[in-house]
């Protein structure tokens, strides 16, 4: 007998397992229902619209998500991966100063031009049905924000300045970009290489004033290498021929 319970035991908890991962699969699916009925219907899209996309009834999906806000978290969390897999790869790569800072720049931009209405229905929030404690907008921003001051505390210690003032700073360039990246999806007035170029002016130029305080020149375009492993990080430029 102890030993057919343990079985039966095990076999519920395999059970378990699998309409779990069944469940969490189905959502995922009905999340990327959703991100193309936005892209179609636009931010204001309706669970009619979502349920037709996903070729299921609404109560269907209400069987897989509490309420609307529910799935807007859902959603939210699959554009916030859909950005740091675009984002992500171009703050790790090495490079010229100017080169990172630009491809940075247009990555973000490369994801809200290809999904803008994704990213309207994220930042309103005119589809939650209540209130949402988890602020997926602000999160993004931290997240990006985060990371980019580990890069530049990484660049100023190297350079054996203060790094006291990156996260601030970190924020402050993450808010400009959004903003002007706001600006532009409404006004399309310009290209995005344009748009990014321009941005990585400013920065790059924000970026030569905080060196030239400390007595740092430097070409913006020269390869350096980084050795930020050390207990004491370094840059190097790195001659024509090295590179």
């Amino acid at each position: 007998m102890r030993h057919m319970a343990r079985t039966v035991k095990g076999g519920t908890d395999a059970r378990r397992e699998r309409w779990k991962g069944h469940r969490e699969a189905r959502r995922a699916e009905f999340v990327e229902a959703t991100i193309r009925a936005v892209a179609q219907h636009g931010p204001d899209v309706g669970m009619d619209e979502i349920a037709a996309e996903a070729g299921v009834s609404k109560p269907v999906l209400y069987r897989h998500f509490a309420d609307k806000s529910d799935l807007y978290l859902a959603v939210g969390q699959r554009g916030t991966e859909m950005l740091m897999e675009r984002l992500g790869p171009a703050i790790g790569l090495d490079g010229p100063i100017r080169t990172r800072i630009k491809r940075i720049v247009d990555a973000y931009l490369s994801v809200i031009e290809e999904h803008p209405n994704l990213y309207r229905f994220v930042v309103r929030k005119s589809f939650t049905d209540r209130p949402v404690e988890q602020d997926v907008v602000t999160e993004d921003k931290t997240m990006i924000a985060n990371a980019l001051a580990r890069l530049l505390g990484d660049y100023l210690r190297a350079f054996g300045m203060d790094s006291g003032g990156a996260e601030p700073w970190a924020h402050a360039l993450v808010g400009m970009v959004q903003n002007a990246g706001d600006w532009w999806l409404d006004r399309q007035s310009m290209t995005r290489a344009s748009l990014s170029g321009y941005l990585t002016e400013i920065i790059w130029h924000a970026l030569d004033g905080l060196l030239r305080s400390a007595g740092v020149e430097l070409d913006p375009d020269a390869p350096l290498v980084a050795d930020f492993s050390a207990d004491e990080p370094r840059l190097r430029l790195v001659d024509a021929g090295e590179a």
